[in-house]
C-alpha cells in the first residue's frame, strides 16, 4: 500500500505544530510513508513539545503533538518512529485506516479540539463509523475552544456532506486539563466541494460567559455585559444575546472562565470572537477583548473568521470538485496548510484578492482549491 516516502521540512512557515496535524493526517489518508525533519526548528523549544502553550510554560506540559501523532498512529495501525519529546525528526508509515473507538489523551491541557483536528479528515475515510474519546484541554489557549468547534467549526464544515456528534462529557482548563469529548461519526464515500463566497449581512450576535470552579457567577455576568456594550458601540441595531453560565461543577474539571460571541449571518456564514480569563486579568478585559476579536473578524468582508480558514483547508483538498471560500488577511497557519496540501496531497490551489465591488476597500481573498476527489476505498 506504501507510496514514496515523503519528506516534510518541519521549519518552514508556521514551523510548528500544524505542521505535523496537516502532514501526518494526509499520510495516513493518502496511504504516503512520512519523514518530518526540523520539527519546530524556528520556535523558542526546538523539537516535540506540548503543542500550544507560550514557550515561558512548555516546560509544565506533557505533548500534546505526541498523543495527536500517537492518535493517527492508532487508528491505521501505523508505524510511528522518534515520537518523543524534544524530537525533532519523526518518521510515520501509516497502514490502512479503521473505524471503531480510539482514545487520545493529552493528560494536561493540551487542546482536544486540535486532537479532533488531526484525526476528524483520517475517519471519515475509515471502513466504519468512529467514536473519538479525546481527553485534555477544552477551553484552551493557544487552540480553538470546543465551543468554537461546535458553534462554528460543525455547522460549516458538515457543508462538505458529512455529519458529526461532538459530546462535551467534561471540561477542562489550563493547566490540569481533564476535559472529555466524545466524537463520533460515520465515514463518507466523498466529499463534496464547498462555495462560501456570499457574506450577507449580520442577522444574530449570542454567545456564551462562562465560569468553572471556584470562580464567582458575577464574573461571568461582568464579561457578557462588557462584551456587549462593545459591540454595541459598532453594531446597534441588533441584540446581542449573551448568557452568563455556571459550569456545573461535575461537568467541569477546575477553575476557568472565558467567553465566546458568535455573528451570525443571512447566508449561514459564522464568525466568532472568544477569550479566556487569566489570573490577574479582570472580566471587563476578558469580554472586550472577544468583542473585539469578533468585530475585527467582521469588518475584512470574508465569509470565515481568522481561525475557520486553516481548519477548512485539508477538506477542500479532499473534496470532489472545486471549493471556493473568501477570507480577510490570509493567515500564517492557512498559508501553511496549504503549502503541504499542496505537496502532499497534490491539490490546486489559488489565492487572490476578491474582484468584488463591496471588498474593494477591504483586504478580502479569495481561496480556491481543485481538491483531489479522494475516494473511500472501504465504501
Amino acid at each position: 500500500m506504501a507510496g514514496p516516502r515523503v519528506e516534510v521540512d518541519g521549519s518552514i512557515m508556521e514551523g510548528g505544530g500544524q505542521i505535523l496535524r496537516v502532514s501526518t493526517a494526509l499520510s495516513c489518508l493518502l496511504g504516503l510513508p512520512l519523514r518530518v525533519q526540523k520539527i519546530r526548528a524556528g520556535r523558542s523549544t526546538p523539537g516535540l513539545s506540548s503543542g500550544g502553550w507560550k514557550s515561558k510554560i512548555k516546560v509544565l506540559t506533557r505533548p500534546q503533538h505526541l498523543s495527536g501523532l500517537e492518535m493517527i498512529r492508532d487508528l491505521c495501525d501505523g508505524r510511528l518512529e522518534g515520537a518523543e519529546i524534544g524530537s525533532t525528526e519523526i518518521s510515520f508509515t501509516p497502514e490502512k485506516i479503521k473505524g471503531g473507538i480510539h482514545t487520545a489523551d493529552t493528560k494536561t491541557a493540551g487542546s482536544v479540539c486540535l486532537l479532533m483536528q488531526v484525526s476528524m479528515p483520517c475517519v471519515l475515510f475509515a471502513a466504519s463509523p468512529s467514536e473519538l474519546h479525546l481527553k485534555g484541554g477544552t477551553n484552551a489557549e493557544m487552540a480553538p475552544q470546543i465551543d468554537y468547534t461546535v458553534m462554528v467549526f460543525k455547522p460549516i464544515v458538515e457543508k462538505f456532506g458529512f455529519r458529526f456528534n461532538c459530546d462535551i462529557k467534561t471540561r477542562g482548563y489550563y493547566p490540569k486539563g481533564g476535559g472529555e469529548v466524545i466524537v463520533r461519526m460515520s465515514p463518507v464515500k466523498q466529499l463534496n466541494p464547498i462555495n462560501l463566497t456570499d457574506r450577507g449581512c449580520v442577522t444574530k450576535i449570542y454567545g456564551r460567559a462562562f465560569v468553572a470552579g471556584v470562580l464567582p457567577f458575577k464574573v461571568a455576568k461582568d464579561m457578557a455585559a462588557a462584551a456587549v456594550r462593545c459591540i454595541r458601540k459598532e453594531i446597534r441595531d441588533l441584540y446581542v444575546n449573551i448568557q452568563p453560565v455556571q459550569e456545573p461543577k461535575d461537568q467541569a474539571f477546575g477553575n476557568g472562565n472565558g467567553i465566546i460571541i458568535i455573528a451570525e449571518t443571512s447566508t449561514g456564514c459564522l464568525f466568532a470572537g472568544s477569550s479566556l480569563g487569566k489570573r490577574g486579568v479582570n472580566a471587563d478585559k476578558v469580554g472586550i477583548e472577544a468583542a473585539e476579536m469578533l468585530l475585527a473578524n467582521l469588518r475584512h468582508g470574508g465569509t470565515v473568521d481568522e481561525y475557520l480558514q486553516d481548519q477548512l483547508i485539508v477538506f477542500m483538498a479532499l473534496a470532489n470538485g472545486v471549493s471556493r471560500i473568501k477570507t480577510g488577511p490570509v493567515t500564517l497557519h492557512t498559508q501553511t496548510a496549504i503549502h503541504f496540501a499542496e505537496q502532499i496531497a497534490k491539490a490546486k490551489f489559488i489565492v487572490k484578492k476578491s474582484e468584488d465591488e463591496e471588498d474593494a476597500s477591504k483586504d478580502t481573498y479569495i481561496i480556491e482549491c481543485q481538491g483531489i476527489g479522494m475516494t473511500n476505498p472501504n465504501l
